[in-house]
């Protein structure tokens, strides 16, 4: 192990909103714990990628033996907006449901819970953007990802643009929260090598941010370590071996907890930056995030804390030895976060991503507005953000 600071640990108030079911084949389970919730109506809300996947009636049958009447919203798109819930709105005020099911990627999670917001507590979404803004009860969710990467199963936050302004709208409140995460890692052999790889990412960069953040605690860095250990080895392995169950499950399984940590902690400034290039050149998120991580990394790491973090985490994924000096587990870390983008097929450089230099003014100054910069444990301004672009750019 690297040598930590001698503080005493940081400190917390945990009280774990969701109950996790985790292991191959457990999609069988969805119908006997949707009746322990009390369901007898659900709005299944998933996209039309897992409907022909098969997933989805897989879903829908085990709801039905345990005697659930199902009703589908198969119309998610990828990062909904307040049309999207409103569609999901329309379809649940068709029936009394009692049980959101959302069955996907963070999109389906998303919508979901938008939904959910609106058909329990009325208005619109702009009105609960932000924290704890529901006054009422919200209907139970149960979670199922069919990919390795938001972690939004355990997170009680909905992303939802406005379909006007484009203005993505982080909603976020306790009730929100799934009540059961169903994480069955069989739903991701079905995944495209590109969903694989950029979703994998977003999830290792999710473990990376969460560990240093200023909002972190002892519980939260304990997620995010867990986490990184078990998705750093695990991706290249999903990503040459797509059926290799046992690394699917590492990954989906990390996965969740990065989501864990995330809600106890927060992000930075590595998807502060990202959010601008997804919006401005169609970058996607996972990508975006994944090219500006190493340039962060380095940023933070003049914080002597967040440096042995780092180092820490490089060591407990294999990346350096236990007696390797701190600045040189640093360097192999970057190094290693670097490659893994490489191997995942991600440009390492904005050129190579197609982001135009003159455009990094407007990016940065957008950068600093987000909110997870605020998060993030090194103090970074517009300034900032244009240098770490600039260095990104290659």
């Amino acid at each position: 192990m690297m040598p930590m600071p001698d503080t005493a640990p940081l400190a917390f108030d945990h009280q774990p909103r969701t109950r996790i079911v985790f292991g191959p084949g457990v999609l069988a389970r969805l119908g006997p714990l949707a009746r322990e919730l009390g369901a007898t109506c659900a709005l299944l809300v998933t996209d039309r990628g897992i409907v022909a996947a098969g997933h989805a009636r897989r879903a829908t049958a085990s709801l039905e033996e345990a005697g659930i009447r199902v009703l589908i919203d198969d119309g998610v798109r990828e990062n909904p907006t307040t049309v999207d819930v409103a569609r999901c709105l329309a379809i649940a005020r068709s029936a009394p449901i009692d049980l959101f099911v959302g069955l996907g990627g963070g999109s389906s999670m998303d919508t979901a819970k938008g939904a959910n917001f609106l058909l329990t507590n009325g208005g619109a979404m702009r009105d609960y953007w932000g924290v704890g803004k529901a006054t009422r009860p919200m209907l139970p969710l149960i979670a199922i990802p069919t990919t390795a990467g938001t972690g939004s199963e355990c997170q009680s936050a909905a992303l939802i643009a406005d379909d006007v302004t484009h203005q993505k709208m982080a909603c976020l409140d306790p009730k929100a929260a799934a009540k059961i995460a169903l994480l069955d890692p069989e739903l991701t052999l079905s995944k495209p090598r590109f969903v694989t790889a950029v979703t994998g990412v977003d999830a290792i960069a999710h473990a990376l941010e969460t560990a240093v953040t200023r909002k972190r605690t002892a519980i939260s860095s304990l997620y995010a370590r867990e986490a990184f250990q078990l998705l750093f080895p695990a991706l290249p392995t999903v990503l040459a071996e797509p059926t290799n169950l046992p690394a699917r499950s590492r990954m989906l399984l990390g996965a969740a907890y990065a989501g864990t940590a995330i809600e106890l902690s927060m992000l930075g400034a590595a998807h502060a930056a990202a959010n601008p290039l997804t919006a401005h050149f169609n970058i996607v998120h996972g990508a975006a995030v994944g090219l500006m991580l190493p340039a962060v990394i380095r940023f933070n790491a003049a914080l002597p804390e967040s440096a042995a973090i780092y180092a820490d985490l490089a060591v407990a994924a294999g990346i350096a030895g236990p007696h390797v000096p701190q600045s040189v587990a640093l360097a192999w870390l970057i190094e290693a976060v670097t490659e893994s983008l490489r191997t995942a097929g991600i440009p390492t450089t904005l050129t190579a991503a197609g982001v135009d230099p003159s455009a990094i003014p407007n990016l940065a100054a957008e950068a600093a507005r987000q909110w997870t910069a605020t998060f993030n444990p090194r103090s970074i301004t517009a300034a900032d953000f244009e240098a770490l672009y600039r260095e990104t750019c290659g």
